[in-house]
């Protein structure tokens, strides 16, 4: 029978009971405003979901007992951001470091810089816990295919969990996962965001060799193709979508043998069904959209998402307006999954947001930065890098929108799910349920 949110109050520390976004109060009764975290960074999206959700109170407390019962395995996304250290970003530049060097030493400061860091770290479990996630199939690679590229932030990311463990850990089954949720921690499982290949092109086994490798290190899931073409298929970016090659269906069966999950989220469509007529294990659109409910690139039309599922796999939701479409806000991302869970079944749904939540102390350290020496800012972004093919549309999404389905307002996700009249067996199996069920058949 499940726990009462009053007794499963009772069962959890104070802290951890804060922490987790419930409030008692000093009479120790329990207060009406249940998502209140005290951070405003987080109170402030959750005002502007439930303004949009307009839900009644006794169903604010399902979704919170509910959502904080149940083992959250997000199906593709990032941990809580950490914010810059200006001072050592400063030191770099006046030391004349490079516009690499100080990318690279961004990265690592908001992917690790908690491990030393305790205002960070207080701050990064505080949204951890208040999103009541237990686990993210982290992205700990870098879009393309070059594994000295890819390796950077699976190391940022190893030293995080190394440095915090046991309350973070490095996980790589469902096992692992589930007990997490159990002794009241969090963990990252990794996604390499893209397959290594040494593309020198002696051999298909030589050209393969390094998917062990990195599965070795902790990667369970790979990207096929990011939006642009590479050896194994064309990205979901590419005008004309040639398929999975001859190549790719080699490396699909690698992957299958290993036990690296097939994740086509950036795929073109028909490289996608090529994939899933290839493995032999459930595979997946980590963080995607329905093009059925909203057509854009990064979706799936219902044909491939189709053909997913047919493997026993699973499709993400991802919670960028631009894609979802229409209002871009929690109701958009409502109506997605409602698209998803109806014509496909439940077992087939899961949620992988694409975005994180950043420090809220970001913001003044970024105003201490200096400027490079030839005036250019030494946190740029990527710019027109080759595999991003970004295309360019009309939509705007509004503050309000991008807010509603901030990071932190996983139980707000849940609550949406409640107001369509979901049931709570269907609503744990798209909040982890399923994505523990792909993880364990992929594992070998």
């Amino acid at each position: 029978m499940p726990l009462s949110r009053r007794s499963l109050l009772s069962q959890l520390p104070l802290a951890s009971a804060l922490a987790a976004g419930f409030h008692i109060s000093v009479k120790g009764q329990e207060q009406k405003d249940l998502w209140r975290t005290g951070n405003p960074s987080m109170d402030r999206p959750r005002e502007i979901a439930l303004g949009i959700l307009k839900p009644t109170q006794a169903q604010i407390e399902h979704a919170w007992e509910l959502h904080f019962q149940s083992v959250v395995f997000e199906s593709y996304g990032f941990a809580p951001r950490f914010a810059v250290d200006a001072e050592a970003i400063n030191a770099a530049i006046r030391e004349g470091a490079s516009r690499d060097e100080l990318s690279d030493l961004r990265e690592s400061q908001t992917m690790s810089r908690g491990v030393e860091n305790a205002r960070e770290r207080e701050e990064f479990f505080h949204a951890f816990h208040a999103a009541g996630v237990t686990c993210i199939f982290q992205n700990a690679g870098e879009e393309g295919n070059d594994p000295m590229r890819l390796i950077k932030r699976l190391a940022h990311f190893t030293r995080a969990t190394d440095g915090l463990k046991p309350a973070l850990s490095k996980v790589t089954t469902a096992e692992e996962i589930e007990a997490l949720k159990k002794a009241g921690h969090v963990g990252l499982c990794f996604t390499g965001n893209g397959v290594p290949l040494t593309q020198g092109w002696e051999s298909t086994r030589d050209e393969r060799r390094f998917i062990r490798i990195f599965h070795e290190l902790g990667i369970r899931m790979m990207h096929l193709t990011y939006n642009r073409r590479n050896p194994i298929g064309d990205g979901a970016g590419e005008p004309h979508d040639g398929g999975l090659s001859d190549f790719g269906r080699s490396v699909v069966a690698e992957m299958n043998k290993l036990g690296v999950i097939v994740d086509v989220a950036h795929s073109g469509w028909k490289t996608a069904e090529d994939a899933a007529r290839a493995s032999s294990k459930p595979m997946v659109a980590s963080h995607t959209t329905c093009a059925a409910v909203y057509e854009h690139f990064r979706g799936k039309p219902d044909s491939t998402i189709k053909a997913i599922c047919e493997t026993g796999g699973l499709v993400g939701l991802c919670c960028i307006p631009r894609f979802l479409g229409g209002s871009g806000d929690i109701v958009a991302l409502m109506n997605h999954l409602d698209h998803l869970i109806q014509t496909f079944g439940p077992e087939h749904a899961a949620i992988g947001c694409d975005i994180s939540y950043t420090s809220r102390f970001e913001k003044e350290e970024r105003a201490k930065i200096l400027r490079r020496p030839d005036g250019s800012s030494p946190l740029g972004g990527a710019g027109d890098r080759w595999e991003h093919l970004w295309p360019k549309d009309d939509y705007r999404a509004t503050p309000q929108a991008e807010q509603s389905i901030a990071w932190t307002n996983w139980p707000l996700f849940t609550l949406g799910m409640i107001l369509r009249g979901h049931r709570d067996e269907t609503i744990r199996g798209v909040l982890g349920g399923n994505m523990l069920r792909v993880l364990k058949a992929n594992a070998v």
